[in-house]
Parts: C-alpha cells; structure tokens; sequence
C-alpha cells in the first residue's frame, strides 16, 4: 500500500474533536473557526481562559484551563481528544526556552498518548539542509527538536515546518512592512540575500485543517512554502511594488550581527528585539522547500498555493480594512506580568498603591465610551505625548515591547488584545475598560476606565491607576513618578472628557471575519 492510501481517521459524521493550544497566539486564534467551518468539534486550551471570551467563535467551543507543562491538567484537555494541535513555544523567553520547549513536549506527548490521541499536529519551523543542528538558530533548532519529540511519542504526527509566514499581523510580516515603508534608504544585514521561500497564512492554515485527516499510519515531516523563492531583498523590493511604494535603495553591511540586527529591528518597527532575534537568526541559512509532499494529503486549492505578491497584496488589504483577526502580539509576552488585578478591596498581598480620577462629562455615555474604547495605537493616550513617548524608549531600551504594538483593530478591544505596552484584561462594553501593564516595572501595574451614569442621569468618568511594588525598587519607583501624577493621569482624565463632549455617539461596529489573510 501507497502512503497516501492508508486510512482516514473516522469521526462518525459529527466531525473529529480537535484540541488546539495555543488558541490565545497568532496561528491559534486563525485555526479555530477554520476547525469549526471544516465541521470539526473544538476544544481550546488556555492558562487565561478569559482572554478567549471576546473571539468570535467563543460561544462555538469547549474551553479549559490547562498548561501544558502540567500533566494533571493535560489529562483533562486531552480526554476524548482525536487531533491535538501543538501551537506553542516558548519565543523570546530567555536563555532556558530550549528546555522549557523540550521539558513541555515531552509532557505533552505522554499524555496525549496515555490519553489514546489519535494524531498530533505541530507547526515548526523550515530548517536549511546541510547545515549541523549545531549551528541551527537556538529557535529553529528548539523547533526541530521538539518535532522529533513528536515524531517518537508513538502518537502519529504531523510536522509542518515552515519558513517566512506572509499575513495580516504576523511577526514575519510586520517586520517586512515597517522595514520597507519606513526606511527609503536601508542600511541592511548581510541576510537580506539569503533565499526564503515565504508562505501565506491561509496556505498555513489549509495545511494544518488538512492534516486532522491524514492516514493513521503518516508520522512524518513535510515541508510547507509557497510557490516563490525570494531573497529578504526581493521581499523588500516586491513588497514596496505592492504597496506602490518608490523603489527602495538597498545597502547590505556585513558587520550587522543577528544580535545587532535584533535591535535594529526592534528600532524600526513595532517588533522588540526579544521577538525580532530569533525571526533574524533563522534567516542566516537558506530555507527553502525541499519536498512538496503535503500536496499528496491536504491538495492544493485550485490555481495553487498564494504567491508573495497576492499574500502581501491579501494582507495590507485587511490591514487597510481594520479586519485583522490576530497578530504576533496576541500571545503574551515571555516574561511579561500576568497576574489578574486583585478583586478583594482589602487585598492582603501587600501594598496596593492607587491613582483615582473622576469627573462629569458633557456627553452621552455612548460617546464616552467610544473614546475610552479607542484609546491607545494612532489615537494616542490623551495626556503628555512626551512623557509617553520617553516612557516607551525607555521600555525598549531595557528589552520591553515599548507603545509600538499599537492595536489590533482602531475602534474595537476584546479581552487579551495587546494595547500599546498594556494588555486588555477586561473589556465590559459600554462600562469598563481595565488594562494591565506589559512594560518593564519593579512590581503590577493596572489601568480602569469606566463609563457611568450617576444618580442624576449626568455622565461620569472614572478612572484608577493601581500599581502592586516588588520589593524597595517598587515603592522608590511608585513614589519618583507621583509628581507627575497630576500631568499625566490628571491630563488623561480631562482630555478624555473633552473629546467625549466633542464626539457624537455612533452605532457599534461590527467586527469582520479575517479571511486567514
């Protein structure tokens, strides 16, 4: 028997349950309502639950609370389970995310074997041939581990390694966009002439749907690009053509390091050079396809894969439209704070320093709450743009992620979206936005701002800074920037007002489906 004629998992015509980690990231967060169109049954796995609530597709699927580096809580995700898709790494995390990888795999495959998963599915990275493991990228060569931990857990696998992934949102794209509109002249590393092949986010997605139904006895790698092989300089140089840009000059200098390069990128565009030093580091080897295997078991749609000019084109589209599902900030930051705000209000974790703001606003609730709502990104944070401004250098100086993050869509927040150097922990519509700090602090910070009718029908704004210090370096922190309190959070709340008084309510927008552009 043929490979490609082994037999099909069966669902029974209800479709197969599919587990997916990583629901809250990039790639996740896309895959889920693909899942769902395709008929599957889906279960999302989440250490922050909350953060899925406000998703589409949330009422759709089965959410639990697990981590996958706790074998107790896998066992209750994995119950029942057909496909598991693994969507998880540990990106930027410092100088131990190879074992903390490693150490969450190997967790991962004994319970899903114990669990009777009948295959999993994880999306890696492209690795160049010939090149020793060695001399791998410590990213890409985590990558290629944990696909052999796969691969030997005795649960069939499906490995898709990818190189460049080209979508509204992505790192890999972000990076290639600020890089090219930015700067008309580049100075640029000697790894703008190693040859990619990129592939679009739908091929991606496409790939990973198809794969649930691959033949029980597939446990194999296959590699997964698009149908272009480009140079980082022809990227650059299409990508401006798409974007109808004048052609850029482009200069390579090879004392450009992948460490100086990081922080080079991390400089340009919104990608810190936490995230930006292992998508450089990659691109020092050429990768590019060596088998179109995948093509035998998930075929391709008709007139093929997407090439570089139509994903580009697909992606500044929905950029463009505000319709851009998820991004590479999606997932939380490595390292970054995520403990919730405390609800007792006589929380005995120590001191709770707070900052609160009220005032009447002479418009209707509904405008209110459209510029709380719209704060942050291009719309700015209505208080001290210079303050602001050094507050985000500096952030990125010390290895943050700084106010270039900016917002997933202009008008609307849903819980877990990335704000700027927040990150939204609650969003009651039309009532509270709460953000929780993912700059670089000595302690927990958290932002509220509520809209409010009072007991005479006049509307009100309120809002409260709260900050929980970590040792002496909290406190002398909390207490060198209360006297700019007044300015900054004092300046946040007047402004705010005025541009509600200014601003007529309008209708919700409705949020649009990506397309997996």
């Amino acid at each position: 028997m043929s490979e490609a004629h082994g037999t099909a998992p069966e669902d029974g015509g209800a479709g197969l349950r599919c587990l997916v980690t990583g629901a809250t990231g990039y790639i996740g967060g896309r895959l889920v309502p693909e899942l769902l169109a395709a008929g599957h049954r889906v279960r999302c796995l989440a250490r922050s639950p909350e953060k899925l609530r406000d998703h589409p597709w949330a009422g759709e699927v089965e959410t639990v609370r697990a981590d996958v580096t706790d074998a107790g809580s896998l066992d209750v995700a994995l119950e029942g389970v057909d496909v598991a898709y693994y969507l998880v790494h540990a990106l930027g995390s410092g100088k131990d995310f190879e074992e903390t990888d490693r150490r969450a795999a190997r967790t991962f495959a004994e319970r899903a074997r114990a669990a009777g998963v009948r295959r999993i599915v994880y999306l890696g990275g492209l690795t160049p041939p010939g090149v020793p493991e060695r001399r791998l990228s410590p990213h890409l060569r985590s990558r290629a581990e944990v696909g052999r931990v796969f691969l030997d857990s005795g649960v069939p696998t499906t490995v898709l390694r990818a190189a460049v992934i080209i979508g509204s949102g992505s790192a890999s794209f972000e990076m290639l966009r600020y890089l090219t509109e930015r700067l008309p002249v580049m100075v640029t590393p000697s790894w703008v002439h190693t040859r990619i092949q990129p592939v679009a986010v739908r091929d991606v997605l496409r790939a990973l749907v198809g794969s649930a139904r691959m033949p029980n006895h597939v446990n194999r790698a296959f590699d997964v690009g698009g149908p272009d092989v480009l140079t980082y300089r022809d990227m650059m140089l299409g990508y401006a053509e798409v974007a109808e840009l004048p052609r850029r000059l482009i200069l390579p200098l090879p004392v450009l390091t992948p460490g100086l390069s990081s922080h080079w990128v991390g400089l340009i565009t919104p990608v810190p050079a936490s995230i930006a030093r292992p998508l450089t580091e990659s691109l020092r080897y050429e990768v590019v396809c060596r088998e179109h295997d995948i093509d035998r078991y998930v075929p391709a749609p008709p007139g093929g894969a997407l090439g570089f000019d139509e994903a580009v084109r697909l992606a500044l589209r929905r950029v463009r439209e505000a319709q851009v599902s998820t991004r590479w900030s999606s997932a939380s930051v490595p390292g970054a704070p995520s403990d919730p705000l405390p609800t007792d209000p006589d929380w005995a974790g120590g001191s709770l320093y707070t900052d609160r703001r009220s005032l009447e606003v002479d418009a209707s609730r509904e405008a209110l709450w459209q510029v709380i709502e719209g704060i942050g990104g291009d719309n700015g944070w209505y208080s001290f743009p210079l303050a602001w401004a050094v507050r985000g250098r500096l952030d990125r100086l010390v290895g943050g992620v700084g106010l270039r993050r900016g917002r997933r869509d202009a008008a609307r927040l849903r819980a877990g979206d990335s704000l700027d150097f927040w990150r939204v922990e609650e969003v009651r519509p039309g009532r509270l936005l709460r953000l929780r700090a993912e700059m670089r602090l000595p302690g927990l910070a958290w932002l509220e701002m509520y809209a409010e009718t009072d007991e005479a029908g006049r509307t009100r704004y309120r809002q409260r800074a709260l900050f929980h210090p970590h040792g002496l370096a909290g406190h002398a922190y909390w207490w060198s920037v209360w006297p700019f309190h007044s300015v900054v959070f004092g300046g946040m709340a007047r402004n705010i007002a005025r541009a509600a008084a200014r601003r007529p309510a309008q209708a919700p927008v409705t949020a649009a489906s990506d397309g997996g552009a």
